[in-house]
């Protein structure tokens, strides 16, 4: 099983390989079977929380009332990443069926598809996929929109998206989209699916092949593959698809060739809010419940990996930057402690800080 097998370039090329076929099937199941069989099938989220997808689904055709809507998040912002973009950009008619299957289970009128604005080559690959999808009339009588959003980290925050879609800054809601979806009112809350673009691919497998397609790979709570994003400072940069579960130790030594000769590795950093890991967590598993028992977390499947020639001040800086800069402002304690913080890792790269500095930036992270 691999999610990038095949690279069609055209519908016909994607229905020869076996594409659609996870669409007619939920078409002739009911919205009700088809949650079931993902939700049986263990798919969790491959954007960041991991949060079982059948249950999310459940939850929106459940909840509610008003218009449903679904949402694909391929506003991808995390650092070392590049797993969606790659998804879109080689075979974007499984993510739009992924869509239109999980549209018509969860009882959507209506879908969008939500990006940045400089993901043009990938807007591209999406605008041609939509057309012919919509000439063939595969995708389920669920009229499905492109929309482009600001070059914002925010952007792929799911609320966020939301605000975008709805003409406004995307800045985070408290209440998530299961509980004010889009374009909610005081009579109808809209109860809104967003899933992001990798686990929408999994989708029309899963319908096509049963649930045990997803769980030929991988462990019992964390089922199937994943892509992972590799970069920095290792002899092969890139997008690698392993079974979840593989030790982190693999991904970066074979896959990605480890780091350049007569380096060591010093860190490796996924995401820009997980905690870093060192060489002595190497043999991690990637699966959500190992990556959380290491006190970090498997998020986008990111990893900013950073060799002894790095400083770690610089590292720490270029995050914390990120962070201050990416930040919504809409709470104090992260606008104003990133900056904090960010000052003082500046203040040591300069040679002027003082041991009381380290201090301030712990009490402010």
């Amino acid at each position: 099983m691999a999610l990038l097998d095949t690279a069609p370039t055209s519908l016909g090329d994607y229905e020869t390989a076996g594409g659609l076929r996870g669409l007619q099937r939920a078409l002739s199941s009911s919205p009700d079977a088809v949650i079931e069989e993902v939700a049986s099938s263990g798919l969790r989220g491959r954007g960041g929380a991991g949060f079982p997808t059948g249950e999310k689904w459940r939850a929106i055709r459940g909840s509610g009332s008003g218009t449903r809507y679904a949402v694909c998040n391929a506003a991808e912002g995390e650092p070392a990443t590049f797993k969606d973009r790659l998804l879109l950009r080689t075979n974007p008619y499984q993510v739009l069926e992924g869509l239109a299957i999980a549209a018509y289970a969860v009882g959507a009128e209506r879908a969008y598809v939500g990006l940045k604005e400089v993901f043009a080559f990938e807007a591209g690959s999406l605008a041609r996929a939509l057309e012919e999808m919509k000439a063939a009339d595969a995708l389920a009588g669920i009229p499905v929109e492109v929309l482009r959003g600001p070059d914002h980290y925010l952007l792929g925050e799911e609320t966020g998206l939301l605000e975008a879609i709805e003409q406004r800054d995307p800045l985070p809601r408290i209440l998530r989209p299961f509980m004010q979806g889009l374009f909610a009112t005081a009579e109808a809350n809209n109860p809104t699916l967003v899933n992001n673009v990798e686990t929408l691919a999994n989708v029309p497998h899963v319908i096509a092949e049963g649930q045990d397609w997803l769980r030929s790979a991988g462990t019992e709570t964390s089922p199937g593959t994943m892509l992972f994003t590799v970069a920095m400072d290792v002899r092969v940069e890139g997008v690698f698809e392993l079974p979840l579960g593989t030790p982190l130790r693999s991904l970066i030594q074979d896959s990605a060739g480890g780091p350049r000769e007569g380096r060591a590795i010093k860190v490796m950093i996924p995401g820009a809010s997980s905690t870093a890991l060192i060489p002595e967590q190497l043999d991690t598993p990637l699966d959500f419940e190992s990556m959380l028992q290491v006190g970090s977390g498997l998020g986008a499947g990111g990893f900013a990996v950073f060799d002894e020639s790095a400083c770690i001040v610089q590292v720490a800086a270029l995050f914390s930057r990120f962070l201050y800069v990416e930040s919504c402002g809409q709470c104090p304690p992260c606008k104003l402690g990133s900056g904090e913080i960010t000052d003082l890792l500046d203040r040591f790269e300069q040679g002027e800080g003082e041991i009381a500095d380290l201090d301030t930036v712990l009490v402010r992270a």
